[in-house]
């Protein structure tokens, strides 16, 4: 190694350039070939620094998030019912909702992959840089219910409406108290314009009655609903499919 490689080296360590640290070897093996002139040297370690960058981004990004799985749109198997809405599924997955600042309603019964599909689109989301965060809604309706408790409910409530894109999952489960409503109306209204991607056993037309008060819910829910894409998810459970096969399970008889 050359007293130039070596200052070299520590300069880049000084400026914090780690990516065209980690392949400044290649790069000058390459410029000693003659494959690379001055410029394409230059160009080529920046393109390498610029790709570590990204790379690091896109893992802190998919650390918040705090998806329950790691799953995309391009694992998800749409054979595994024929009822699916696979063409809007897709569309959606242009993500165009997103940089409207529309939301997105994905309703159906128990286990038909709702969840899966949100995290998918989420991934997507931060695949293109959007911070994106995952959450149980009752999960966050608990946050926030803390935060009344301790005086912290402000700034629990500007972190829960920061990210570009929020997944509320399992909504409308059971009976809302007035406090809940509450919190979840101003939630929604904080993050007026920005993108919400809600999964739910029930219809939208079926959130109404588990508001104490109408009013609230009238308000709350035309401003989810009116702004959303909604998405009817029907069919057989998708996660028999998923399951890890038993061993000692037997091939069925014909």
């Amino acid at each position: 190694m050359s007293v130039m490689d070596t200052a070299l080296r520590e300069s880049l360590k000084t400026l914090r350039l780690s990516g065209m640290l980690e392949t400044l070897d290649a790069r000058l093996a390459q410029a000693h070939g003659g494959e690379l002139g001055h410029l394409d040297f230059l160009q080529v370690l920046c393109r390498d620094e610029i790709t570590r960058r990204e790379a690091v981004a896109f893992e802190r990004r998919l650390r918040k998030a705090k998806f329950e799985q790691q799953v995309t749109l391009e694992g998800f198997d749409f054979n595994a019912s024929p009822k699916l809405p696979a063409a809007q599924i897709r569309d959606l997955a242009a993500l165009r909702w997103l940089h409207a600042g529309e939301s997105v309603i994905l309703f159906g019964p128990v286990g038909v992959g709702k969840t899966h599909v949100a995290q998918a689109l989420g991934h997507l989301a931060i695949r293109q840089g959007a911070n994106v965060r995952f959450a149980k809604t009752s999960r966050i309706l608990a946050e926030l219910a803390g935060g009344h408790a301790d005086r912290t409910w402000d700034r629990r409530m500007r972190e829960i409406a920061r990210p570009d894109l929020l997944i509320l999952d399992d909504f409308a489960m059971r009976q809302m108290t007035a406090p809940q409503a509450d919190d979840l109306y101003e939630l929604i209204s904080e993050r007026q314009g920005r993108s919400v991607i809600i999964t739910s056993n029930r219809a939208p037309s079926d959130w109404y009655p588990l508001f104490p008060n109408p009013v609230v819910a009238e308000s709350l829910l035309d401003r989810l609903i009116n702004a959303s894409h909604q998405v009817i998810m029907n069919g057989p459970s998708y996660r028999p499919n998923k399951r890890p096969k038993n061993p000692t399970d037997k091939p069925p008889t014909s």
